[in-house]
């Protein structure tokens, strides 16, 4: 199942609705793993962050698998283009 990760910060809307997504695929997708990583206050994990994603420097930043997908708009254009689930379904 896939791996998630997804650099966020503390009251960031667009973390919450980022969030708030994934967790609903949780029911379809169980043994989905999701590893929010809090960059609040923490240069290396921001500078981390910045270059596994090729100088994003907005959150959140999410990688499924370690490809880079974007943030918050391009996970939800993912899901609403019926492309999420294939996502998270690889092995």
């Amino acid at each position: 199942m896939a791996k998630v990760e997804i650099y966020t910060k503390s009251y960031c809307p667009f973390c919450t609705h980022a969030i708030a997504l994934l967790e609903q695929k949780l029911s379809l997708h169980p043994s989905l793993q999701v590893e929010n990583i809090s960059i609040d206050g923490d240069m290396a994990l921001r500078e981390k962050m910045i270059e596994r994603s090729s100088g994003g420097y907005t959150v959140p930043q999410i990688f499924i698998d370690n490809v880079h997908v974007g943030g918050c708009d391009q996970l939800v254009a993912l899901e609403v283009n019926n492309q999420l689930d294939a996502l998270l379904a690889k092995t």
